[in-house]
């Protein structure tokens, strides 16, 4: 193991903080991956159609496409390690619950259903606000490695988990499995209770649920990086989907096996998970992001199509040893590519809405591919499913993936240097912007080209109607207009601009001519009907017409 290898994939254990809550998460994913084995293999007692085992797998995945909205808004708005201990101690709550209800032979298919339902529930909530604060403890230039270490812990327990599962739920059933699973997070509750999260304050209140999830929703939306990651996760989570959701059938009806044999298949796809974890550091510095999701959505297409005809247990073990590999190649590529390409203030969100999309298409594929299995057989659905992933990657061509490492997103604003000379309450009036260019006739076209990119940077940070206007008499004056809905909402638009915007800005303020900045004007909308207050009436002709100091200065063109 080379001195690089160590220096670029082992550093953030060397913060104690991360050590210690990956190792209690290494402790709970063993839990979480035992239970997930007995809740499989009890619903093939239960109700052995394959609608109702897929259904187990879509029951876990689905509050993910619900809830994590809103738990990304949650862990962006309030602390993240409140959020993280309310969530684990629910799913503590719901395994003791279910581990109870099955010692008493009261399960049904529907309880077993609804448990796994509410564990999922607490996932949900729980993973926005564990991805988002790996920021806090580590620094940003190792955060990717500090992923894939987080995606080697899953990887981790998936590749022991499930056959010690088996094992349990061969020998002591699946009550056993579910006693098991709720004693494993204790040692996480405890270290999150301990952890002193640093606090970062604010001069501005926090948003509201639905302003910080229209936030959310409008930058992933206008974040070309964000918006290909969405795209292709959700592709994978749908057609990749059958993998997992059949994988209690292969077992049974392909390899003719029991519970032990669904762990070992479990097993061995998390074998290949921890050395795709291990290989992601290495992959990446080595490939592009596109090349190493196109690599591995092949892959995971040959992992369906010979999983559906192999009569051998060493073959169906061998592809889906390399299945684990490319799953966790994909899926961290997409989770840094996130992490790199969102900045600190909107990471809960952006990680959230990634979530939705991805287990938003497993909880849609593993009914369909259910369903399939039932109406045309199991062989048919895999088979299906490996000849549309073969066919996804021709996404790539459509929306690639970029390399978003090199991005500074740190904040690029200091404070807002006006002095506004009417009373101002957080929620007074619309807050209008207004910039004014003096641009050459031969310039502009070139300078339209590049204001389209600094519009799609100021919606995306929360400006409201924007839009370009040339003065119909004198044409070199050029007016860019937009509106916040209130003074704090212009605020917080105004300190979201990162250091990597900064260069899209000076692309087209570098065409304004003269020696002075374009002039910036705050205006105050005052609708139809309303008197100003005494204060603001005395000083109504002073308006604050002001120069940003941080708008870069034009080069002076004549």
């Amino acid at each position: 193991m080379s001195e690089s290898w160590r220096a670029h994939t082992l550093a953030p254990f060397r913060s104690r903080t991360f050590l210690r809550i990956w190792s209690a998460s290494l402790v709970s994913n063993f839990g979480s991956l035992i239970q997930a084995v007995g809740a499989s293999w009890l619903m093939t007692s239960l109700a052995p159609s394959p609608d109702y085992v897929a259904l187990v797998q879509a029951s876990t995945t689905l509050p993910i496409m619900l809830l994590a909205l809103p738990s990304g808004a949650i862990a962006d708005i309030w602390d993240r390690r409140v959020i993280m201990l309310i969530a684990q101690a629910l799913m503590l709550v719901v395994s003791v619950a279910l581990a109870v209800v099955t010692y008493y032979d009261s399960i049904t298919p529907w309880t077993l259903l609804i448990m796994t339902f509410l564990i999922g529930c607490g996932t949900a909530m729980y993973g926005p606000a564990w991805q988002s604060s790996v920021g806090e403890q580590v620094p940003r230039e190792h955060i990717p490695a500090a992923v894939a270490l987080n995606t080697m812990s899953y990887n981790l327990a998936r590749s022991a988990g499930p056959a010690i599962g088996g094992v349990i739920v061969a020998a002591a059933g699946a009550f056993a499995a579910f006693v098991v699973n709720a004693f494993t997070y204790v040692a996480l509750l405890v270290t999150l209770a301990t952890w002193k999260r640093p606090r970062t304050e604010s001069q501005l209140p926090p948003e509201s649920m639905l302003m910080a999830m229209s936030a959310g929703l409008r930058y992933s939306r206008l974040s070309p990086a964000i918006r290909a990651v969405l795209l292709r996760s959700a592709t994978l989570g749908l057609l990749g989907s059958s993998i997992w959701a059949l994988m209690p059938l292969i077992a049974r009806d392909l390899l003719e096996g029991s519970a032990r044999t669904y762990g070992v298949l479990f097993g061995t796809f998390g074998v290949g998970a921890v050395v795709g974890a291990v290989m992601s550091t290495a992959a990446r510095m080595r490939f592009r992001n596109e090349d190493i999701v196109r690599a591995g959505t092949v892959m995971f297409g040959v992992t369906a199509i010979v999983s559906a005809f192999s009569p051998w247990m060493l073959l169906t073990l061998l592809v889906f040893f390399f299945g684990g590999v490319a799953w966790v190649l994909m899926l961290s590529t997409f989770n840094i590519t996130i992490q790199m390409s969102s900045p600190r203030w909107v990471t809960g969100r952006a990680l959230a809405i990634y979530q939705m999309a991805t287990f938003g298409g497993m909880a849609l594929g593993s009914w369909l591919w259910g369903e399939l299995a039932d109406d045309f057989g199991l062989v048919t659905a895999l088979a299906i499913s490996g000849v549309l992933l073969f066919a996804s990657t021709l996404l790539g061509f459509a929306a690639p993936l970029p390399q978003s490492e090199g991005l500074n997103l740190a904040p690029s604003r200091g404070p807002l240097q006006i002095t506004p000379r009417v009373e101002l309450g957080p929620e007074s009036g619309r807050v209008v912007v207004t910039v004014e260019y003096r641009v050459h006739e031969r310039d502009q076209a070139d300078f339209v080209k590049a204001m389209q990119e600094l519009r799609r940077i100021r919606r995306r940070d929360g400006a409201r109607r924007w839009m370009l206007l040339q003065d119909m008499t004198e044409p070199e004056l050029w007016i860019e207009r937009f509106h916040s809905p209130s003074w704090v909402e212009h605020l917080r638009r105004y300190h979201r601009f990162t250091v990597a915007d900064m260069e899209i800005e000076r692309r087209a303020v570098a065409f304004h001519r003269g020696n002075e900045p374009p002039k910036i004007r705050h205006l105050l909308e005052r609708p139809a009907g309303e008197l100003p207050t005494r204060t603001e009436a005395q000083q109504l002709g002073e308006r604050a017409v002001v120069s940003d100091p941080n708008l870069p200065s034009s080069a002076g063109r004549t």
